[in-house]
């Protein structure tokens, strides 16, 4: 019994399985956190339970023990609460077969990926996982971590390096293929992750790249996918609802809002589960699809989030209730991202749209602006240039995602005597160490954009080039600290108005 009396969730809890026990292990799953949870494994679960197989799932988690812990403690089990404000509809998936922590076990994730039983290695692990270098796309060979990677075949602590260890030792035992499949944020994922991972093999002693390279190229595949799926964090609001509602209690239960989309390219040259049971679509479109998520979800996203965060809002739904937010979402959407888009045969935009807006606007959910803008050193370099460039190269100004950059250096790297807030200051980032001290020598905002963007290439190469661009965004940093994030949005919103007439009437 809980400290309350109320029993704890386990397989004996009666009326919320659908099946006697897990599957066996085919799966690996690098990234043992709540999306995870609440996506890959939900899929997996209705395909099981369609179809059978042998598909089980090993969650790693990368140093905290705290989900495995819960889950042995709860027989491998946990809940996910779908939140909507018309109510909470309550799911228990039966699909893991065991949860360690990769920081204590290295050797276990070499032999979880070698195991000739895994026939797919799967990732969360969101876009700083990798260990690649955002300016360049390649991997970061002078990491630290990469580096002990290379150096320690029997500890690795990279996913990359993981990946590239349980290869090898498949490689010499049984030579069995497997696929590698990418569910982050990364465009083109799957290939993405195969340059990474050859990348890595490449740096190994000569005779032993050879070798490794020759495994990956022959007897793995690495189809590229889109996920979609809001999942915040878990706390003790889900943790009660879940005690009251289905009278048992959950330590790690996942809250996640209704709607869920996987889009997937049927490359999987070990044999898949039937995910399309789940609702999954498997697609020669991904990359469209992952340029709707990667921009027009997740670029508007970090704009309604920064914009948010130095406005005061806690939430996504709070600050997209700020009518000149909402207004600059949908022009950065519309008039920045939509044209860089290639939009898959069949999906009407302006209803996209609309689903977006209905989503971020789930008050039941509570996306907190702080989880939604972190990692955006990582984030943004994935959103921002491609369609930026295209722009300037047609010869108009990209206002509002030059808002969206010089937002988010104005929560993570304040310029002095600027305050931008508790929701920013909790923003986590790997680069707000170096971007805090940039910005601490910076004596304007034009100065501070110069240095990130032109000196350190945070967005990038081609984009440190464009002079134009990184004046933009160091005069809205300016007028951020001066006026505070309505005025930028009024200056942005007004050129940006300007600026699209013009090409509308322009024959």
């Amino acid at each position: 019994m809980g400290t309350s009396g109320i029993p704890p969730l386990s397989s004996k809890t009666p009326g919320i399985l659908r099946r006697p026990a897990a599957p066996a292990a085919g799966i690996v799953h690098l990234g043992l956190g709540n999306f995870h949870r609440a996506h890959q494994a939900v899929y997996t679960d209705a395909a099981v339970t369609a179809h059978g197989g042998d598909w089980g799932i090993i969650g790693v988690a990368s140093r905290s023990s705290a989900i495995p812990d819960a889950m042995h403690a709860q027989d491998m089990l946990y809940t996910v609460v779908e939140i909507s404000p018309e109510g909470s509809k309550f799911s228990v998936p039966r699909v893991h077969t065991d949860a360690f922590t990769a920081a204590g076990n290295p050797d276990r994730v070499i032999k979880a990926i070698g195991n000739a039983a895994t026939r797919i290695v799967s990732l969360t692990v969101t876009e700083n996982g990798y260990n690649y270098t955002p300016a360049t796309g390649s991997l970061n060979a002078l990491d630290p971590a990469i580096q002990h990677d290379l150096l320690h075949p029997a500890a690795p602590r990279t996913p990359i390096g993981q990946i590239v260890r349980g290869l090898q030792h498949r490689s010499r035992t049984h030579a069995e293929p497997v696929t590698i499949l990418s569910c982050d944020n990364l465009a083109d994922n799957g290939h993405h992750t195969q340059r990474l991972v050859r990348e890595f093999a490449s740096r190994l002693p000569s005779a032993e790249a050879a070798e490794t390279l020759a495994f990956i190229d022959t007897r793995t595949s690495f189809p590229s996918s889109m996920v979609d799926r809001i999942v915040p964090a878990t706390t003790d609001h889900y943790r009660r609802l879940v005690t009251d509602r289905r009278g048992y209690t959950d330590r790690i239960p996942v809250p996640a809002e209704p709607f869920t989309m996987w889009i997937v390219e049927d490359n999987f040259i070990a044999g898949r589960p039937a995910w399309e049971s789940g609702g999954a679509v498997f697609s020669d479109e991904v990359a469209g699809y992952e340029q709707l998520k990667v921009r027009l979800l997740n670029g508007t996203h970090s704009l309604i989030a920064y914009l948010g965060a130095l406005s005061g809002a806690v939430t996504i739904p709070e600050s997209v209730s700020h009518t000149h937010i909402e207004l600059a979402a949908r022009s950065v959407l519309r008039n920045e991202y939509l044209p860089s888009v290639s939009v898959p045969a069949g999906v009407d935009v302006t209803a996209y749209e609309e689903q977006l807006f209905s989503r971020w606007r789930n008050t039941a959910l509570g996306h907190r602006t702080s989880q939604v803008g972190s990692d955006g050193s990582v984030k943004l370099r994935q959103r921002i240039p491609l369609p930026a460039l295209q722009m300037l190269d047609d010869g108009r100004m990209p206002q509002l995602l030059a808002l969206t950059t010089a937002a988010y250096l104005s929560c993570i790297a304040p310029l002095a005597g600027f305050r931008p807030g508790p929701q920013a200051e909790a923003m986590e980032d790997p680069a707000r160490g170096l971007l805090s001290g940039l910005a601490a020598g910076a004596r304007s905002g034009r100065e501070l954009a110069g240095k990130v963007l032109g000196d350190h290439h945070l967005l990038g190469e081609e984009l440190a080039e464009r002079a134009e661009f990184i004046d933009r965004t160091g005069e809205f940093i300016d007028i951020i600290r001066s006026a505070g994030p309505l005025a930028a949005i009024a200056e942005a919103s007004a050129r940006s108005a300007l600026s699209t007439a013009t090409t509308r009437s322009t024959p």
